[in-house]
């Protein structure tokens, strides 16, 4: 399960950024998973959820956006809603597309005390 170590990173994240901006409680974290990142949201919530008790994380509210996966169609020169790699393009039937959408985990912002 790399939600895990995820976390960790987003665990690291998070403390490097309570010492540099003097905070000592996190009230909820935002993160954006996208449908192509390979992330199962809820694993990575468990694992937060885990790693939170004596970290500033305890307590903290856990809000996980799922964007859709976006591709562009090389055959048809369009940008489509894809839900996994390997889908077929919605508007062509091709099977040439460039992810270029919904691959990114990343956090979008922290209320803090």
């Amino acid at each position: 399960m790399h939600e895990a170590s995820l976390a960790g990173g987003v665990l690291q994240l998070v403390e490097d950024t309570a010492r540099r901006e003097g905070f000592s409680r996190l009230l909820v974290l935002r993160l954006e998973a996208g449908q192509l990142a390979g992330v199962d949201t809820r694993a990575l919530r468990f694992a937060l959820e885990s790693l939170a008790p004596g970290t500033v994380l305890d307590g903290a509210r856990f809000d996980i956006a799922e964007p859709a996966g976006q591709a562009w169609c090389m055959a048809c020169s369009l940008t489509v809603a894809i839900a996994q790699r390997g889908d077929a393009c919605p508007d062509c039937g091709g099977y040439q597309l460039q992810p270029n959408g919904g691959m990114e985990l990343r956090v979008l912002d922290m209320e803090v005390e």
